[in-house]
């Protein structure tokens, strides 16, 4: 989404019931590969990719996303966005 990571956090932070200011903020920053302990530029978190590999049955997602029927469509194409933020990182290492 090239947005600040503090964007999500704060997002979550106003949504979870157990959040903490540690613990978000750092999960964000890595997220985002913006912290201390970031992954290289080029790794861009894919959560369709999480799910075919941490969820294959989907029995996470079912107990708390609505069912396939109810759940409203993507907001962004992971393949476009993807690009975008490597093109991003691409420019900012060149200038």
């Amino acid at each position: 989404m090239l947005v600040d990571w503090r964007v999500g956090e704060q997002w979550f932070w106003d949504t979870l019931v157990d959040a903490d200011s540690a613990n978000n903020a750092a999960n964000w920053q890595w997220v985002a590969g913006s912290g201390f302990d970031a992954a290289p530029y080029f790794r861009v978190f894919n959560p369709d990719r999480q799910l075919e590999r941490f969820d294959p049955h989907r029995e996470y997602v079912h107990r708390w996303v609505p069912a396939d029927e109810d759940r409203p469509e993507p907001m962004l194409d992971l393949k476009e966005t993807r690009q975008r933020a490597l093109d991003a990182y691409d420019r900012m290492r060149r200038s």
